[in-house]
């Protein structure tokens, strides 16, 4: 866990990207502080905390969740026991207790993994990096429905409502005059996306909003600190998985065969390009007419995730080896 000076007052906490929950957080340490996400569980959260007392003695009077994963805000009951004030959009709330809890992750991780479904343990194994005893959920009590600016000591604090692109209540804190951003996972750098909610299109048009922001420093929800430029290139990511798998849809195969055939090139080189599945398989539910907030057979993306793993893994891995 790293902290960084990323402007005047302004920070980000960032976690190498071990995969699954190596989530990053930012701090404007101006106008009683403010808090971008927190951490999956309470000992780096604690760590987080210390790390930006550091720089700002007094607690935060704000945290701003970005969306409603546990790698971003689970850790926000430290934060209200701190007694900061806890935003985030409407529907970040709404579906905050909506995925797994921290007491099923807790009873997945002290699981014999033979115990297992094949599909599971591949999941399972980076969770038992984390922590997720004793976690209150605390969602957002004071709620957006829309852009909203803070002025924070005379610094223009602006939360842009994105969603449903990564999740439904997607929220990016802007910073106009140092330029700025903090993206939650509207992106991941360097790293493949997870996306299972929203849809292709808005997280599509979020990224070209952002783009043209024409932000100077872009701290991503996973990854190393970037530029505009990586927003440029998730965009172009999903505009090829979708395209490709359109293609593969029409031609009747299955979403893990497309999965297979689809020439990854570049984005090969991002990390865990197994999640490929998750894209696929939401591209499908369009390509059938699914609404987006329809719930998830996620039993069946996680069996094909754990496939694609072994099947990137091979020495010969190119991505999409199997012919048309």
């Amino acid at each position: 866990m790293e902290l960084v000076t990323v402007g005047a007052d302004l920070y980000a906490c960032l976690q190498p990207d071990t995969g699954l929950g190596a989530s990053n957080s930012g701090l404007i340490a101006r106008g009683g502080g403010l808090v971008v996400d927190t951490f999956w569980d309470l000992p780096r959260t604690r760590r987080l905390i210390e790390h930006y007392a550091s720089v700002q003695v007094a607690a935060p009077d704000r945290v701003v969740n970005t969306h409603h994963n546990g790698d971003h805000c689970w850790g926000n009951q430290l934060f209200a026991d701190l007694g900061s004030e806890i935003i985030g959009h409407r529907l970040c709330a709404e579906y905050f207790t909506a995925e797994a809890s921290p007491e099923l992750f807790v009873g997945l991780c002290e699981a014999d993994p033979a115990t297992l479904p094949p599909a599971l343990r591949g999941f399972v194994g980076p969770l038992r990096a984390f922590d997720f005893h004793d976690i209150t959920l605390t969602p957002p009590t004071t709620l957006i429905d829309a852009d909203t600016t803070l002025d924070l000591d005379g610094l223009a604090v602006e939360l842009l409502y994105v969603g449903p692109a990564h999740t439904p209540g997607d929220v990016v804190v802007w910073l106009p005059e140092p330029r700025v951003l903090f993206t939650g996972d509207i992106l991941f750098h360097q790293c493949t996306p997870i996306g299972w909610e929203g849809t292709f299109a808005t997280w599509i048009q979020a990224l070209d909003r952002l783009a043209a922001l024409q932000p100077e420093t872009v701290v991503p929800g996973h990854g190393p600190l970037a530029g505009a430029g990586a927003l440029i290139d998730l965009r172009e990511y999903l505009e090829y998985v979708y395209r490709e798998a359109k293609v593969h849809h029409d031609a009747g195969r299955t979403s893990l065969d497309a999965a297979k055939r689809i020439e990854l090139g570049p984005f090969l080189g991002w990390t865990e390009p197994e999640r490929l599945a998750f894209q696929i398989d939401r591209a499908y539910r369009e390509f059938d007419g699914v609404a987006w907030d329809t719930k998830v057979d996620t039993g069946k993306v996680f069996a094909e995730t754990a496939e694609l793993r072994e099947w990137f893994a091979r020495p010969d891995a190119a991505g999409g080896t199997l012919a048309p």
